[in-house]
């Protein structure tokens, strides 16, 4: 998986199509940033726990509280580097 597709999945989850963006992200369970992304997602998405999950697998702290498209913004900014 390339920074170009998760990017298009930050972008997706960006305009309101985590289904989409979803698709893409669950193509790759061992990328910390795709996790990173589909812990977002579920965050989105109100599920929590598996939110939770994927933060996890991401090697992050979940933060239920924080802003999900500040996060978002935040990994797209991770990803142009």
């Amino acid at each position: 998986m390339t920074a170009a597709d998760l990017t298009q999945a930050v972008d997706l989850a960006l305009a309101g199509e985590c289904e989409r963006a979803h698709a893409i992200v669950q193509q790759e369970e061992t990328d910390p940033t795709a996790a990173w992304i589909h812990a977002v997602i579920h965050k989105i998405e109100g599920d929590l726990e598996n939110a939770r999950y994927w933060y996890r697998r991401a090697g992050r702290r979940a933060d239920d509280g924080r802003d999900s498209h500040d996060e978002l913004l935040e990994i797209r900014g991770h990803l142009a580097t």
